[in-house]
């Protein structure tokens, strides 16, 4: 790690003595303008910059909030970078990607959207995202950072300038007052209060930003809160990035907090970063006066980083975080946190069991199958409409709410890999290692009547297997589903489950981050890998954070009556341990909140 400030002639100096880093003697490298489809549809346009000389370096560039990507157009004719390809888009709501100015439906679509724009440069210009550096401006740095931490692609380093993690918004109690205004008027916008004056010394910069038609002041009020969210996650969680990082921090930034930038850079695991503090910039930091020494800082970053082969941290080198995350659970809390834990203990212990939902958690633990059968059907039950009331209030905690979104995303990556194995092997065979009841499974059958589909629903708990078998009975698909007791621990025990023909779909769903040590995963993974046929696929989920994890651990028991501890392991962490066992991720989703994701794998074919 290395902190270093930069000086600066910003103030000592007229501008005119100062050379303006658009002023080159190389021609402009010319930009070329394409666009791609988003997998909801949206097209979203990008320019790339080809390389002098063949090369399979590229370096993805994200732009602020209110710009576009041709803003980028003398960053990378003064970079240096010749043999490199360049990448910028317009995310969603900017530039000339269409849609309303400033608006997303979230800001984790436009994260999606950023794995998405990787996925198809890797695709479409044959690049490999391991020969990858990502640069990112102000929102879009969080942005970057963002999919860094959520999809964990193994990307060379990231350069962060100026990251918006704290927004200065100066009016007192904005954030909860855009709450309130997000939940009574959800489609509304602001206007950003940031002059072009307060952004660059450089007084051409500033006028081409103000005189810019594809610029736009607004933003949705939904993508500021959700910029503010992630931020706070990000912080949080920075130590799950394990990325090389070199970040920037302008001395006199008027518009984004310094201690939050700090205090991010500060958790990052990485061995190789680099903050540079930057004296007299404001806030734009590639487009200020001084710019050239920092974008020749920048290109040596990414080429130092460019230099030898890319290789991976292994799960045993990523597993430090969460096992000192999952340590600290373990500690006793201060005598003010304990009375607290034991009053919300003794709440849900009493007057909360008028809820079904947390009357079911303390009889088979609030992580097991019926447990989340019910949060999966989200109907508030309960004696009398109290317990109903205190229901819907278990249900719609955020956690809960992950759960479900992740059975939508199990259902989705379920319905798109039941496809690709009915049209490449002729009919599907499906081992789902814990199922518990299996309802998400059992209801994807139900909607492809006419594959040829086989599932085989595990799990060590009985009492979920008998629900599995009863909803199997009352959806009419009792002839292409079974139901096994077995240990999704034990290899033997999942090729037993197997049976004597490969599965060409393996689901391992809610389960390993409530186990805290990562041998009995890897035995785990390696039963899997045994058992599926070759080019089969693995369909696995992650819990790389939780807001409630320490209260859930303080207060809930899960299925053997412990306290439930969860580990949550990183997204990095959990694709090395599937590397490992010789699968190659290829496609993965998250929630909004950065809870759950699933992701699915491909075991190779034998040469």
């Amino acid at each position: 790690m290395a902190t270093m400030t930069l000086p600066s002639q910003l103030d000592a100096q007229c501008p005119a003595q100062v050379a303006d880093a658009s002023q080159s003697s190389e021609q402009p490298r010319q930009s070329i303008e394409a666009s791609f489809v988003a997998s909801d549809g949206q097209i979203i346009f990008y320019r790339y910059w080809k390389p002098t000389n063949e090369s399979q370096r590229s370096v993805l560039l994200f732009h602020r909030g209110h710009e576009h990507s041709d803003r980028w157009q003398e960053f990378v004719d003064t970079s240096e970078m010749d043999d490199c390809w360049f990448f910028a888009w317009d995310a969603r709501g900017h530039g000339k990607t269409s849609g309303p100015r400033g608006a997303a439906e979230s800001f984790s679509r436009m994260v999606q959207d950023a794995d998405e724009f990787a996925s198809h440069i890797e695709h479409q210009f044959q690049l490999s995202i391991d020969e990858m550096g990502v640069v990112g401006q102000s929102v879009g740095a969080v942005l970057a950072a963002a999919w860094i931490h959520d999809y964990a692609p193994p990307v060379r380093a990231m350069v962060l300038a100026t990251p918006a993690l704290r927004i200065k918004l100066y009016v007192p109690f904005a954030i909860p007052g855009l709450r309130l205004l997000n939940k009574f008027r959800p489609k509304s916008f602001i206007s950003s209060y940031v002059k072009p004056g307060m952004l660059t010394h450089d007084q051409n910069q500033a006028d081409a930003y103000a005189n810019d038609p594809l610029i736009s002041p607004r933003i949705a009020v939904n993508v500021l809160l959700d910029l503010h969210d992630t931020s706070t996650r990000l912080m949080d969680d920075a130590a799950a990035i394990s990325t090389p990082t070199l970040m920037f921090v302008s001395d006199r930034d008027f518009v984004v907090r310094k201690d939050a930038q700090k205090r991010f850079f500060a958790g990052l695991s990485s061995p190789n970063k680099k903050l540079v503090k930057l004296q007299g910039f404001y806030h734009s930091t590639f487009w200020e006066r001084d710019r050239a020494t920092v974008i020749h800082q920048t290109a040596a970053f990414l080429n130092q980083q460019f230099v030898g082969a890319n290789t991976r941290p292994s799960s045993n080198q990523l597993a430090f975080v969460s096992e000192q995350k999952y340590h600290r659970l373990l500690r006793p809390n201060s005598p003010i946190k304990s009375a607290w834990y034991a009053t919300q203990r003794l709440a849900l212990n009493t007057g909360g069991r008028l809820s079904r939902g947390v009357r079911i958690g303390w009889k088979s633990g609030f992580d097991s199958g019926q447990s989340l059968d019910h949060v999966y059907r989200n109907k508030a039950e309960g004696t009398s409409p109290l317990g109903r009331l205190i229901d819907r209030g278990y249900l719609d905690a955020v956690g809960w709410k992950g759960i479900r979104q992740r059975k939508v995303h199990m259902e989705q990556l379920l319905d798109q890999t039941i496809a690709e194995a009915a049209k490449e092997f002729g009919e599907v065979r499906v081992l789902d290692i814990a199922a518990g009841p299996g309802r998400y499974l059992q209801e994807t059958i139900l909607r492809h009547p006419d594959t040829p589909i086989h599932a085989t629903l595990c799990d060590r708990d009985p009492g979920g297997l008998s629900e599995g078998q009863q909803l199997a009975e009352s959806l009419g698909i009792t002839d292409r589903v079974e139901f096994k007791q077995s240990d999704a621990f034990d290899p033997g025990s999942i090729r037993n489950a197997a049976g004597d023909k490969p599965a060409h779909i393996v689901i391992v769903s809610g389960l390993y981050e409530l186990f805290p040590d990562n041998q009995p995963i890897t035995q785990s993974l390696a039963g899997i890998a045994s058992v599926l046929c070759d080019g089969g696929w693995l369909i696995y989920t992650d819990q790389p954070w939780h807001p409630q994890q320490e209260m859930i651990a303080k207060v809930l028991p899960n299925r053997d009556g412990d306290p439930w501890v969860m580990r949550c392991r990183s997204q990095a962490e959990m694709d090395a341990l599937v590397r490992e066992a010789g699968l190659k991720r290829e496609r993965l989703l998250i929630d909004r909140w950065g809870i759950f994701s699933v992701a699915k794998a491909r075991k190779p074919f034998a040469t």
